[in-house]
């Protein structure tokens, strides 16, 4: 990897060459070399990116983008590399040509449309939320089985039939389908979505689900994270008292030593004997 931050115009579709010489693979195939978690971590450089576009910030240092995005810059640094993103020493990563390369890694080049599946209060938040359709993943369908809810509009949407899965997402051309129903329902929701083509599943229900090699789950437990923060609390609180207990330890010894000096310090030497004045 180069020493340096920016890249300083961006890719032709073709493969490239860096400066010293060294072939640059195409995009799509830099992206098949690219670790899982440099993959969340370039979704966390664009979010930080897209805040300094807004603030027209236009380049930005190594240094600056990973304080920005809770990493060191060295980790940065490689996986920027991953999608051909070199530095040059003294100029710093042009914004809007970083934001393009990490937007077609991520296959953000085009819009993907999402179907929410389960329309009780997490499925209303997921219709509702504003940073999806912002970010290219706008909600286009909405399904569940009460039939009270069908065809009542949930941001703007009206609710279809889980039995519509396939005939509604295939019109509306999703390409993502988001579980947010129970457990039990979950698999046969996600088979419904299969069929219908979807690819991509982000599923919200506390079961595991089971789907061919060509489609991706990501599943999202919320309890699971509470119970990870809940370890590493924990973790922390028991060395915070083996902490405080080897410097209470530390003290008495300490002490102890010390009334052990004052006691000593009447004996002679020679034979033990305490000394009086």
């Amino acid at each position: 990897m180069r020493d340096g931050d920016a890249h300083g115009a961006e890719e032709p579709a073709s493969e490239q060459q860096s400066s010293d010489g060294v072939a640059i693979p195409e995009p799509q195939d830099r992206a098949k070399a690219i670790p899982e978690a440099a993959v969340a971590r370039l979704a966390v450089y664009l979010r930080v990116l897209s805040g300094f576009a807004e603030q027209e910030v236009h380049t930005v240092s190594s240094e600056e983008l990973a304080v920005a995005a809770g990493v060191n810059s060295a980790k940065l640094r490689k996986d920027l590399s991953y999608i051909g993103s070199y530095g040059t020493r003294g100029v710093g990563y042009e914004v809007a040509v970083l934001i393009g390369q990490i937007e077609r890694t991520l296959g953000l080049t085009q819009q993907h449309s999402v179907a929410v599946i389960g329309i009780g209060n997490l499925g209303h938040a997921l219709a509702n939320y504003g940073g999806f359709p912002s970010r290219g993943f706008p909600v286009a369908a909405l399904f569940d089985l009460d039939p009270d809810l069908m065809g009542v509009p949930v941001g703007g949407i009206p609710v279809d039939h889980v039995d519509d899965i396939p005939r509604v997402c295939a019109e509306r051309d999703v390409t993502i389908g988001a579980i947010a129903t129970p457990a039990k329902g979950a698999q046969e929701v996600c088979d419904r979505l299969v069929q219908a083509g979807v690819r991509c599943v982000l599923n919200f229900a506390p079961v595991v689900l089971q789907v061919p090699e060509e489609v991706e789950v990501r599943k999202v437990d919320l309890a699971v994270e509470m119970q990870i923060l809940s370890f590493h609390v924990a973790r922390r609180s028991q060395e915070t008292s083996e902490s405080t207990t080897s410097e209470a330890e530390a003290e008495a010894d300490g002490a102890a030593q010390s009334k052990t000096r004052d006691v000593n310090a009447g004996v002679n030497p020679v034979d033990g004997m305490v000394v009086r004045p």
